[in-house]
């Protein structure tokens, strides 16, 4: 629970809607699957130029999950 709110807080504060944010997880043993979906016009927000705003969400997720001792990756669906 605590990576999806750790990824639905970093997401609302990019995007000019922060009300259209949702973040779901699917649980397997040792991972998780987060999906964040965002409106239309701000899916560029948080993919950033060239993927980077995306790949840093990545990348402190992956920081968070290790210290959990899980396994995470997300998904950023249109």
């Amino acid at each position: 629970m605590a990576l999806k709110e750790l990824i639905a807080t970093i997401a609302r504060a990019l995007v000019d809607e922060p009300d259209s944010v949702e973040v779901t997880e699917i649980e397997g043993d040792h991972n998780s699957l987060i999906e964040l979906r965002v409106a239309k016009s701000d899916i560029g927000k948080v993919i950033g130029k060239d993927g980077r705003t995306a790949q840093s969400m990545r990348t402190i997720l992956t920081a968070a999950s290790t210290k959990l001792g899980r396994r995470a990756h997300l998904d950023i669906v249109d």
